[in-house]
Parts: C-alpha cells; sequence; structure tokens
C-alpha cells in the first residue's frame, strides 16, 4: 500500500468497495458480485489510469464526503451524482486531481442509483477473498472489511496514487443509454407463459417493487403474469435473468444474485442493458424489449469500443 488516501467524512447511504467480481466460484454456491454497473466501474477505472478491474468505490443513491489525505488523482462515472471539489462542481465521466485536504462530496443524486470513484496508481487497497476485492455483505468478506464505509476509515491507496498523464473524460455518445426500457432476448422457460402474458412481458412497463437490492429487483405486474404449470430442476442463473415465480411478479437478478434458482427464466436482459438495470431504484417503471442474440451482442461491441477509446494509445 501507499499510505492514506482519503478519510471519510460522511460514509453516504451504501458504500462500498467493489471491482469487477469473483465469476468462478459459482459452483461452490458463491455469487460473482462486484460493480453493479460494470461499464461504469470500468470506465472510471480506465479514465483513472487503471486497470478495469482495480478496486474502487460504489456509491448507492447518497455517495459520501471524502477528505484527501495526499495528493491524489481519481475519476468518477455512472449514475447522475453532483461531484464536489471543495464545494465546487466538477463534470461526471472525468478524471480530476485532488491536493492534501481537498474535500470531495458525492451526497446529491440527481439521476440513476450507483456511481463509481476510482482511485490512480492501481485503486483503492482492499481485504480480497476468493481473489477478489469486491465487497460481499452477505458473508461479511472483501473489500473494507467486509462492510459499507463508516464515518472516519481511513481508505488506503494500493499503489501511488498521484499521477502526471492527461486528465481524461468519456463523450456523452459513447456512455450507456440509462433510459427504463431494457434490451432483452427470450429465456428458457418463455413459453412456459401463457400467451397473454407473453405479450404482456415486451410490452408492458413494470414497477421496481421496495424488494430491490444488490441480489434482486422484485417487479410489480398488474396484472401478475400466468404460467403454465411446470415442474423445473434448479438450474444456474446469471445477472440479468428475469424469473417468473408463482405470484407472478417478476425477479430480475444483479451482481449478488443466488447461483442457482428453480423458477421459470422467461427473458434474460441483454449485457449491454446491464447498467441501465443497475441504475434502478425503487418506484423506477422499467420495460422489456426482445431483441436478437445477434442485437445483443452488437451493442455490447459497442460499449466495448466505447471503453477502449479510454486506453492508452
Amino acid at each position: 500500500m501507499s499510505g492514506a488516501a482519503f478519510r471519510v467524512e460522511a460514509p453516504g447511504l451504501l458504500t462500498t468497495i467493489q471491482d469487477l467480481g469473483r465469476p468462478r466460484h459459482r459452483f461452490a454456491g458463491v455469487a460473482p458480485g462486484g460493480a453493479m454497473d460494470r461499464f461504469a466501474a470500468s470506465a472510471a477505472n480506465l479514465l483513472a489510469g487503471n486497470e478495469e478491474g482495480a478496486p474502487l468505490l460504489e456509491a448507492t443513491v447518497a455517495g459520501p464526503v471524502l477528505v484527501a489525505e495526499q495528493p491524489l488523482r481519481a475519476a468518477v462515472a455512472g449514475g447522475d451524482f453532483a461531484v464536489r471539489l471543495n464545494g465546487d462542481e466538477i463534470p461526471n465521466w472525468c478524471s480530476f486531481d485532488l491536493r492534501a485536504g481537498d474535500k470531495l462530496d458525492l451526497r446529491e443524486r440527481r439521476a440513476g442509483a450507483r456511481c463509481y470513484l476510482a482511485l490512480a496508481g492501481g485503486g483503492f487497497g482492499a481485504d480480497r477473498w476468493l481473489g477478489s476485492a469486491a465487497t460481499y455483505l452477505l458473508v461479511g468478506r472483501g473489500g473494507f472489511a467486509g462492510r459499507p464505509l463508516r464515518t472516519g476509515d481511513v481508505l488506503e491507496a494500493a499503489g501511488a496514487p498521484a499521477g502526471s498523464a492527461p486528465l481524461e473524460s468519456l463523450a456523452e455518445s459513447l456512455r450507456p443509454d440509462y433510459t427504463h426500457e431494457l434490451t432483452a432476448i427470450e429465456g428458457p422457460q418463455l413459453r412456459n407463459l401463457l400467451p397473454e402474458s407473453r405479450k404482456r412481458l415486451f410490452k408492458q412497463m413494470f414497477h421496481v417493487k421496495h424488494q430491490a437490492d444488490r441480489m434482486a429487483y422484485r417487479l410489480e405486474a398488474e396484472p401478475p403474469l400466468e404460467m403454465r404449470p411446470a415442474d423445473l430442476l434448479s438450474f444456474g442463473v446469471a445477472p440479468g435473468c428475469v424469473q417468473v415465480p408463482p405470484s407472478g411478479e417478476p425477479i430480475l437478478l444483479m451482481a449478488d444474485h443466488q447461483t442457482a434458482g428453480g423458477y421459470p427464466v422467461v427473458a434474460t436482459v441483454a449485457r449491454a442493458s446491464l447498467p441501465a438495470a443497475a441504475q434502478l431504484l425503487p418506484g423506477h417503471e422499467v420495460g422489456f424489449r426482445r431483441v436478437t442474440v445477434e442485437a445483443a451482442v452488437a451493442e455490447w461491441r459497442r460499449l466495448r469500443l466505447a471503453l477502449e477509446t479510454l486506453r492508452p494509445s
């Protein structure tokens, strides 16, 4: 480590250290976890001059107030949060420099749910579990002692935090579409839905209920979706799977999802739309637009090319 980077003056509602998760442990029942909005997390790290998977902060709804303990370079990306440095607002999706004693305030959210703060020089120092620094709150492992930040915590730098490279930004045209219409492909049990419910799945809007966290969102369907009776064996699931339990209210799986489930999967949100899903909050409306696998892959390739523009030439 390279010494103290930030002191936490106010922790925000739920601020944790995340990276791109631990996907190779699903066989053991361990969720992949990691950043909910992986595009924004990757972009923030690249803007800071890091590798995409460096440990960074994920702020949810109301971000933290941090005081720099030494000269630093950082970057912010993700939901539309007011980013204030010593009271003056600076742009999102940009890198910036701080001096010792500077105060960074991410408390005000204008749109979206999550934003990411990356620290140049390899990210934040963090506890690792199963090879990842991602905080897994369910078991209290990874990140900062396996928990959200608290007032008075001191965040360490993983490497030399100050940099001399030019400051970077990501053009608005290259950022994800954070609208509430998610592209999705047909799920393996789509035909288990009754015909009218099958039509409604890709036409109506659903409301995100208050049962929404890093594991999954429960969606309100009015009237509930109707399924044909079927006995299914449990099978592996992934972020973006849309399950329909007996209640008829869809469940959208997110980063900390269970690794297997027995509810029918009627759709899967395309990878390019998972960043938009990560920015949803209870009360938001969300809909699903059916696309082909080929269209979903093409859209993800477009986003990957956007990230590649941030790599040194």
